[in-house]
C-alpha cells in the first residue's frame, strides 16, 4: 500500500509492504522493518529497525483519528503530531501545507496518567516543539510539545489531574 501523509506540515510518500515477520516501511524512499502490535484500543508498541535489522528500537505510539477527515493525531516520545492522509494527490506547494497547518492543534494525552506541570499558559505564544505539559505515565514523565508555532488558546488540565488515553490537555492556534 503506498499513501501520500502530511506529517506535521510536511508530505511525505509511505509505502508498506508486509513481510513475514512485521512490515518493510519505506518512507521517503528510506527503508525500515517495523514489527507492530496493538496493546490497546488506540496503542501501539513498535519496534523499528534499519533495513539490516542491526540497530533496532522500541516505540510506543497512540493514534487518534477524526473520522471523516483523514486526519490523525499520533502521539510518540512526547510529541503530538498531526498526520493528515492525501494519497491521490500531487505534490502541494509549502504556502499550501502552511495554510492547512493553521487551525487549531490539540493536544491529547497519549496514554493515562497524571499530569505532573503545565508549562504555559492561554496567551502564550509557543514556538514548534516547545514543552506544553508534562505528563507521568508508566513512572516516566512525557514533555507533550507543539506541532508547530502558534499562541495557546485553552489549557484544559491542571497539575495533579488524573487523565485518560485521549484528553484533550492543551489547544494551540
Amino acid at each position: 500500500m503506498k499513501v501520500h501523509l502530511e506529517v506535521a506540515d510536511r508530505m511525505r510518500t509511505v509505502e508498506i509492504m508486509r513481510q513475514p515477520l512485521g512490515y518493510r516501511v519505506l518512507v521517503d524512499g528510506r527503508p525500515r522493518l517495523v514489527d507492530a502490535v496493538r496493546v490497546g484500543a488506540d496503542s501501539w508498541s513498535l519496534i523499528v529497525r534499519d533495513e539490516s535489522g542491526a540497530t533496532a528500537r522500541s516505540v510506543e505510539a497512540v493514534v487518534t483519528s477524526h473520522p471523516g477527515n483523514g486526519t490523525l493525531d499520533v502521539h510518540i516520545e512526547g510529541y503530538s503530531i498531526p498526520v493528515h492522509l492525501r494519497s491521490g494527490l500531487g505534490r502541494r506547494t509549502r504556502a499550501a501545507v502552511a495554510a492547512k497547518g493553521s487551525g487549531p492543534q490539540r493536544v491529547l494525552a497519549p496514554m493515562a496518567g497524571k499530569v505532573v506541570r503545565v508549562l504555559v499558559k492561554p496567551g502564550d505564544k509557543v514556538k514548534t516543539r516547545q514543552g506544553l505539559v508534562v505528563v507521568e505515565a508508566m513512572k516516566m514523565e512525557n514533555e507533550l510539545r507543539a506541532a508547530r508555532e502558534g499562541r495557546v488558546r485553552d489549557v484544559l488540565v491542571t497539575e495533579g489531574q488524573s487523565v485518560e488515553t485521549g484528553t484533550a490537555l492543551v489547544v494551540v492556534e
